[in-house]
């Protein structure tokens, strides 16, 4: 069974994302910061792109935690693993720093967007040692 983690710092920042294999499906979670939680979880699962029959695009749902704010971090990190992976994938995310200025949501927005291309990077090369 397949098991992988990715941390990335930045200054006062720091996220992990692991990728846990369940057959062909990933459960992923997103964290960091002072006090990780579960914020938000997204569901995604690939298919047909429905403007060009010959891409993969990926659906998704999401659920919100009251007062939490990862759940765009948790349905794009769905949708991009789930186009890479080409099974389900649900993430849970949930990072917290106190006194956030928007700068520092930023910095971590784009700490944790390198986090997922990290991982779409490693998916992407597992599936080549695979054919």
């Amino acid at each position: 069974m397949m098991h992988k983690i990715f941390t990335r710092n930045r200054g006062f920042y720091n996220a992990s994302l692991s990728l846990q294999a369940l057959g062909d499906d990933l459960q992923v979670v997103i964290w960091g910061g002072e006090r990780p939680h579960v914020g938000a979880v997204a569901v995604a699962e690939p298919r047909v792109s429905r403007s060009d029959p010959t891409r993969t695009s990926a659906s998704s749902s999401v659920i919100c935690l009251s007062g939490h704010k990862e759940d765009e971090l948790a349905r794009d990190a769905a949708l991009r693993l789930a186009i890479v992976s080409r099974g389900a994938v649900a993430v849970t995310a949930g990072l917290h720093w106190d006194q956030l200025d928007a700068d520092d949501i930023k910095d971590i927005l784009q700490l944790c967007d390198e986090l997922i291309r990290d991982a779409e990077a490693w998916l992407e090369e597992q599936a080549e040692i695979e054919t």
